[in-house]
This record gives C-alpha cells, structure tokens and sequence, in this order.
C-alpha cells in the first residue's frame, strides 16, 4: 500500500526521512501474498522484562535462531508484523508518538576508538546504551500482538533481494533504535555486511508456522 507523509518532523531537513503524520494509505502497488509463519512477541532474546541482546551482527543473530529451531524474519514477514492487517505506518497507527515506543532519545557520539577496543568496549556499550527492557511499553505493540517493532534496538533481517558480497546486502535492518532515527515499520537499512555489529543492533526470530 502506499504511504504518503503529511507533516514531517522535521520540515527544514526532509530529507532525514522522519514523518510526524501520515494520510490514510493509498492504492495497493503490488500483488498481496498471502503469509503464514510466526515471530517473537521480543526481541532477541525473546523475554519479557529483559534487554534485548545489541552489538552482534547478522551471521550470528541467523546462527542463534537456528539453535532455537527458529530462523531470521524475512523482510517481508517483519513488515506485515510490524503494520498490522491495515498496513500501519507504525504499530499503534498514523501519526508518530514519542512516547509509544522507545525512539527520539538524545544522540550520544559513540567513541569510535573505545568501541573498536575489545578492552574498552564494553564500557563504550554502557556509556551509549538506552534500551528498554522488552514489552516495558504496552503502547509499543503491533496489531499482531508484537512488541517494540519499532525503536528500542535496529533488528537484522534477510533482505529477500540482497547478496552476500555487496549492496545491496541479504543483511538487512528495520525498525530503527532509540535515536532520532525513522522508526516505523516499512523502511530498510541494506547498507552493512553480514558481519557488521554496531551498539545499537540487534535481531528478532521468526518460524514457519505449523500446517
């Protein structure tokens, strides 16, 4: 469904892609698939009252579902559980709400050098960390009962038209973080590697559903 952005956050920089309110949405571009399988109400490591896990990238993220008998969410499957049967721009609807989810805290500098130091970078983590715990927002829920879909930490998943080697990459993020970044359902970040780990990064599992 189209999407269309009526006011954005930020008007002097549309370009930062955030929008405060969207219409209702548009005509359908595509074909509709229908979807069957199951995800995480939580992210990783799917608790309630926990910190989900951050700074691990996307070949490890795929390695711990598959220990659970689970395997990363496709790209298309976090998207239709984050929007809900109506295609929500975010969970809880149309316009963007601070206070809903975990998004819009104050960007902290990461000190690069201390984060590439395995001896520092612990203390990097917690200097930058400002997560919540999961399902602490009861507001931050999908119309499928999913929780902090947006916000909170980046989630990896297979980007279903990415490649391995270059961009853009099968590895890719939705959902945003904490910061004062897009934080809604639909967008995907394509640009790291496999490999790549960040503070702010973190993943979710998905399954087929029983037939």
């Amino acid at each position: 469904m189209e999407q269309f952005c009526l006011r954005p956050v930020d008007p002097k920089h549309p370009e930062n892609d955030r929008c405060a309110e969207f219409g209702p949405n548009g005509r359908c571009m595509g074909t509709q698939l229908h979807k069957h399988f199951c995800v995480d109400r939580f992210e990783w490591p799917n608790q309630a009252g926990v910190k989900p896990v951050v700074a691990i990238d996307w070949v490890s993220a795929r390695e711990a579902c598959a220990g659970a008998g689970k395997r990363l969410c496709t790209e298309s499957e976090w998207t239709l559980a984050c929007e809900g049967q109506e295609r929500l721009p975010y969970p809880y609807g149309y316009s963007r709400n601070p206070e809903a989810c975990n998004i819009d805290k104050p960007y902290i500098v990461p000190d690069e050098a201390k984060w590439s130091d395995p001896r520092t970078r612990s203390g990097e983590l917690a200097r930058l960390d400002q997560r919540d715990p999961s399902g602490a927002r009861n507001s931050c829920v999908s119309p499928y009962g999913v929780f902090d879909m947006t916000g909170n930490v980046d989630e990896w998943v297979v980007n279903e038209g990415g490649r391995e080697t270059e961009r853009p990459y099968v590895s890719g993020l939705k959902g945003g973080y904490w910061g004062p970044v897009r934080d809604r359902c639909r967008p995907m970040t394509t640009d790291h590697n496999p490999t790549y780990q960040y503070y702010q990064i973190g993943f979710r599992c998905c399954a087929d559903a029983p037939r």
